[in-house]
């Protein structure tokens, strides 16, 4: 057992990871700092002075992230870059000294509260423009001249109380927060040069006691390097796992992190969204496995959600206003796995997600005669399901049906939806 709540968590199965800061302006992915070796001068020169997205309007991301289903959201308080969304006393580098000179994060919280959706906070361990933070193969001054001599004059004992102050910032003074999504951690991350970083130079446990006295019940990730402590939930990123993921020989509470195109920030030139059947897919399959989905979105530097982001929102928006029962509150099935098909369940009722329409039968195992009804549930429609009969030698036309297999007919012609699912309702135990 961990010290966080995850009752909820797991209810909710769906939620929206925002990605938005100073890197939205180049428009070209949330590390363009390191990739491009940007010195921290010329970053803050180039975009800080620039921040002012006039299109800011949160509501309308909450909006579509209720429509899509989505029950909670956790947003970038703080990213690599080191530029902070609030209004905090720790630090010049922040929204309110930018041209926009207002607290981002509290509208935005504010706006998905009205909502009725909860509230996570990202925070970058990393922090590419603070003064004290060491230069590592992560930081966009590794292949500067001097940067071994910089590190001599870096402290990062200084780094880590700037960074306990910004979580108590965050976790006092803007409401009830219930996730803090700490990014990352990479001990293995070195050469003869620099080390990487790990719990010792973030501080992780006198961290993570400060966050569990400040708000008991949060959900803490588990990216601080702290191997000796269960963490609350697990979180693979850009990986969809085979099965449900286990810690110390127990399943584990996850999350799967995914985004709608291939980066995290927004990309104006990025090609690889995704379509509307991995969309689904996606939210299904990570649901059969016990697991959430954390789907990224990236608004742009006006503050706005590109045409691709909001198709990709109402794609799961329709086909939740149908299928929201197959996810919240549901888990997965324990029965044995069934071709092309991807199986949930909440209480007495099984969710059955075809990935791929058959002609005409789909075969369950393990459900055999213990189903009271079959039904689409895009319109609630019928669906039959086929009686075992005792053998007949002299039928040369048929195979019998596996008394052991649940076996359904289906409609030739595939229901007009992403992915269609048939609701099963099972007898009476």
């Amino acid at each position: 057992m961990t010290a966080a709540d995850t009752t909820w968590f797991t209810e909710a199965r769906f939620g929206l990871f925002i990605h938005w800061g100073l890197y939205a302006i180049p428009a070209r992915h949330e590390w363009i700092m390191k990739r491009e070796e940007i010195a921290p001068e010329l970053y803050e020169q180039r975009y800080f002075t620039s921040f002012d997205p006039d299109q800011f309007d949160p509501a309308d991301w909450a909006r579509r992230a209720r429509e899509a289903g989505m029950k909670y959201v956790v947003l970038t308080a703080k990213h690599h870059d080191g530029f902070c969304l609030w209004d905090s006393a720790f630090t010049d580098y922040k929204a309110t000294n930018t041209p926009f000179g207002r607290d981002a994060l509290a509208e935005i919280l504010a706006a998905f509260r009205a909502e009725g959706i909860r509230i996570g906070l990202y925070y970058s361990l990393l922090d590419w423009h603070h003064p004290q933070f060491t230069i590592d193969l992560h930081h966009p001054l590794r292949n500067h001249p001097d940067a071994v001599a910089m590190n001599a004059t870096r402290d990062m004992a200084v780094y880590r109380q700037y960074m306990r102050d910004q979580v108590t910032e965050l976790l006092t003074g803007y409401g009830d927060i219930d996730i803090i999504w700490f990014d990352f951690s990479y001990p293995h991350m070195a050469d003869h040069r620099f080390a990487g970083k790990g719990h010792a130079d973030w501080g992780s446990q006198e961290l993570v006691d400060m966050v569990r006295g400040l708000k008991p019940g949060i959900i803490i990730n588990n990216r601080l390097d702290l191997h000796d402590m269960l963490p609350d939930v697990v979180t693979p990123e850009q990986f969809m796992p085979r099965t449900w993921p286990e810690v110390n020989g127990k399943r584990a509470v996850w999350e799967a992190c995914q985004t709608l195109s291939g980066s995290w920030g927004y990309y104006r030139d990025e090609m690889t969204w995704k379509s509307p059947e991995q969309l689904i897919g996606l939210l299904a399959d990570t649901v059969s496995k016990g697991g959430n989905l954390l789907m990224n979105v990236g608004p742009n530097a006006r503050g706005a959600l590109d045409h691709r982001a909001r198709a990709a929102l109402q794609t799961y928006a329709d086909w939740m206003s149908a299928h929201a029962r197959s996810i919240h509150g549901a888990t997965a099935a324990e029965l044995p796995p069934a071709q092309d098909v991807r199986l949930t369940r909440h209480g007495n009722t099984v969710y059955v997600h075809i990935f791929a329409w058959p002609y005409r039968h789909i075969h369950i195992p393990g459900l055999g005669g213990k189903v009271k009804t079959a039904r689409l549930m895009l319109d609630g429609s019928e669906v039959k399901i086929l009686v075992p009969q005792p053998p007949n030698p002299n039928d040369t036309m048929q195979i019998p049906v596996d008394p052991d297999i649940l076996t359904l007919e289906l409609p030739v012609l595939r229901p007009d939806v992403v992915v269609p699912v048939i609701q099963l309702t099972l007898q009476d135990i």
